[in-house]
């Protein structure tokens, strides 16, 4: 350990290997350093714009069989801390950076990203030039990659095998992220200030049945700061129980979370929703708003690229307001067959003027696209978990005044000074 300036920098000893490689299949071989583990990896190669948050992707379930290429400049800077984890493992497939830092400085890092990695059998390549890959998938598009670490493998082989992996499109994927079985999530956020402006009764929690595809932990983090009890099930789930529940008065609403694959593959979810979203008040992030369009009668397409990082400019067409969001998703809303099937857009993406987010115009159904959970990342989005609230109160469809006003939390540092 080396103190500099009065803090801690804890240095890792060199244990990265020359001649790792990760080659395309359209042909392209990038060589580098090997981090993390020393083993073969395959999926589908796309990139994150963030400046940060790295073990939040890393643990992002919607990175469930993909090859992640961070476009900061160098990762591993502040180490890990599996209090910021968004499940209980790492998600991706390998891990493509530019710069891989020896040195890692936070008070709350409890170990180095390369151990991390290495102990969850995740291969990670380093000294790539990201830029260039970058510029090839938003060129060309995703693209299926591989990462190796065996020198005597050749190159035109590699290609082979890249070629050889199944495309992102049609695959289900929520089977493999999300829970077996149900349960109770209990954390809150802790010490970190959130912007609310809708709870729940302290005396009369709202009760979220939550349809785990491979949800982040932030996402029902923010529903229990809002006095909501969540309790989650099986992305399979039928609607009968849900239902039942829900006539009982043990539930009040019904989340569709996140997850990673193609929507219209993810058929037993998309039944239950046809058959009960909307008689529960229902609300969709990331591939749960692709889920409920689907069910409402809409169509999804794949994107070139995606949209993924933490400065994805949205639009909320009900109130005009400009929100800059994280999002990760490679999937989209076609808007045409949305509004056919009574959709609404609320919400759009400023870049390419995609679907950012949609509501029923008859029934308790919105979602949106992109992440308001966002941490670490733009704050401004939280409102909708307060939506929810209201709409859970109302069962009513969602309206421009259920976006409610500029949130705000007396005890919270994020504030907004609106005097």
């Amino acid at each position: 350990m080396v103190i500099h300036g009065g803090y801690d920098v804890l240095i890792e000893a060199p244990t990265r290997v020359r001649g790792v490689r990760l080659a395309l299949e359209n042909g392209a071989i990038f060589e580098g350093r090997g981090f993390g583990a020393a083993v073969p990896a395959g999926g589908e190669v796309v990139f994150n714009t963030a400046m940060g948050g790295y073990q939040e992707a890393l643990t992002d379930p919607s990175y469930t069989g993909q090859i992640l290429v961070m476009t900061a400049s160098e990762i591993g800077n502040y180490g890990i801390n599996l209090e910021d984890q968004e499940s209980a493992s790492i998600a991706v497939a390998g891990l493509v950076i530019r710069d891989y830092s020896r040195v890692r400085s936070n008070y709350r890092s409890s170990g180095h990203l390369h151990d991390w990695m290495a102990e969850a059998g995740i291969p990670g390549l380093e000294d790539i030039d990201t830029r260039a890959i970058v510029r090839m998938l938003r060129t060309d598009g995703a693209m299926r990659g591989v990462l190796e670490s065996d020198p005597g493998v050749r190159d035109r082989e590699l290609v082979a095998r890249a070629r050889g992996l199944a495309s992102m499109g049609g695959r289900n994927l929520a089977a493999k992220a999300g829970p077996s079985e149900s349960g109770t999530f209990t954390e809150g956020l802790g010490e970190w200030p959130a912007l609310i402006s809708e709870r729940a009764e302290k005396d009369e929690p709202l009760v979220v049945l939550a349809l785990d595809c491979g949800a982040k932990r932030n996402i029902y983090r923010h529903l229990i700061a809002r006095g909501c009890e969540v309790r989650f099930i099986p992305h399979d789930t039928p609607a009968a129980s849900i239902r039942a529940a829900f006539l009982a008065g043990t539930v009040h609403g019904l989340f569709v979370s996140n997850g990673p694959g193609d929507p219209a593959a993810v058929e037993a979810t998309i039944r239950t929703l046809k058959e009960i979203a909307g008689e529960i008040p229902t609300f969709g992030i990331c591939l749960g708003h692709q889920l409920l369009a689907l069910a409402i009668g809409a169509t999804t397409y794949k994107l070139k690229f995606g949209h993924r990082g933490a400065n994805q400019p949205v639009r909320c067409d009900m109130t005009g307001q400009i929100e800059i969001t994280s999002q990760n998703h490679g999937f989209c809303v076609d808007e045409a067959s949305l509004e056919a099937a009574g959709g609404e857009v609320t919400h759009r993406h400023l870049n390419d003027g995609t679907v950012a987010g949609f509501r029923h115009r008859e029934r308790p159904i919105f979602s949106v696209q992109y992440h308001p959970e966002a941490s670490p990342g733009p704050h401004e989005s939280a409102y909708l978990f307060d939506a929810f609230i209201r709409m859970m109160k109302s069962r009513k469809p969602l309206q421009a005044s259920d976006l409610g006003e500029t949130p705000s939390n007396p005890a919270s540092p994020l504030q907004p000074n609106l005097a």
